[in-house]
């Protein structure tokens, strides 16, 4: 998801004392290392792949029990209206960090986070892009996970927020649109203002074969944080021509298994021939041109699922020879 600003505050707020009874009425069970596995990061799972104790990113995802036992937060995910992925509890012990990282996996590309802090302190600063700031306890806030980001706990006590992931609603734009203009004091959701549900999630969040539609949303993305220049002219023209010739298997195929050899071959054949042009351009948040499009399109084009089904099934028409 694009925001021109690195990290931008949404005008609404929630209950402190409210998110803190319920972060502090979950078992110490429910807190488990963080899938990472960065030091002093710790999670509470609260929407996950099945409802289940799994970090995964992609099937139909479902509430937890932790989930279920927190009214107000429920309250919240259905007042920010998003359709909601993989979302949890975070936790960031003292002298703890989240290293400095940029965020280039598919899910990423195809999702908005929304960070809630809960317990916290001015020790504890978020920097995105260069910019920097403390997020207090009950605000709201999105941020550019495509730029370079990390987080530092210098306090005395585990920082707690409350992390939702979405592919963004209308809801959620009006919000993020009011933000910037800067017009709009934030409103607070109290306790029991609303029904906290039903809640909407995720069922379908990695495609079986990526649509040529997709594709040329995912290089047009790059493109546009791409350092301008002839080499990425020239790579623009290659990857047309790759997004065409994806287009004319998807115009015969689409997504039945009858074409996922086809498919697979010509993936695999273009990644060899793009790498080296890829490779050469630099994107704004000094990555290559390659390895976000590895991570957006290649991995992601034909489910990794899928092509390991296409790989064992090979394996055992060679065992039968």
């Amino acid at each position: 998801m694009h925001l021109s600003t690195p990290l931008l505050k949404l005008p609404i707020r929630f209950s402190v004392q409210a998110l803190q009874d319920e972060v502090r009425s979950l078992p110490p069970s429910a807190w488990v290392p963080h899938a990472t596995g960065f030091a002093g990061n710790v999670a509470v799972r609260l929407a996950t792949v099945g409802g289940g104790e799994t970090d995964a990113f992609e099937g139909p995802i479902r509430p937890t029990e932790h989930l279920t036992s927190s009214p107000y937060i429920q309250q919240i995910m259905a007042e920010l209206a998003g359709v909601w992925g993989r979302s949890r509890l975070m936790g960031l012990d003292p002298e703890a960090e989240v290293p400095p990282h940029v965020d280039v996996h598919y899910y990423w590309r195809t999702h908005l986070r929304i960070h809630i802090p809960i317990i916290t302190s001015p020790a504890v600063t978020f920097t995105c892009g260069g910019s920097s700031v403390h997020m207090a306890a009950g605000e709201c806030w999105v941020f550019d996970s495509f730029r370079w980001h990390d987080v530092q706990n210098k306090g005395s006590e585990r920082r707690v927020h409350l992390v939702l992931d979405t592919v963004p609603t209308e809801r959620l734009w009006d919000l993020v649109d009011t933000a910037r203009s800067g017009q709009a004091d934030p409103f607070l959701l109290e306790p029991g203002a609303r029904k906290p549900g039903p809640l909407l999630f995720e069922n379908l969040n990695a495609p079986k074969v990526m649509s040529p539609w997709e594709i040329r949303w995912h290089v047009g993305y790059l493109a546009d944080h791409s350092v301008k220049g002839p080499q990425l002219d020239h790579l623009l023209e290659r990857l047309d021509r790759f997004a065409d010739g994806w287009a004319a298997l998807w115009a015969q195929f689409g997504t039945t298994d009858q074409g996922i050899t086809a498919y697979s071959n010509f993936l695999a054949a273009a990644r060899e021939e793009l790498r080296e042009d890829a490779e050469a351009v630099i994107l704004d948040n000094e990555l290559s041109f390659f390895t976000a499009l590895e991570q957006s399109v290649f991995v992601m084009a034909i489910h990794p699922s899928v092509q390991s089904q296409l790989q064992a099934t090979i394996g055992q028409r060679r065992e039968a020879y």
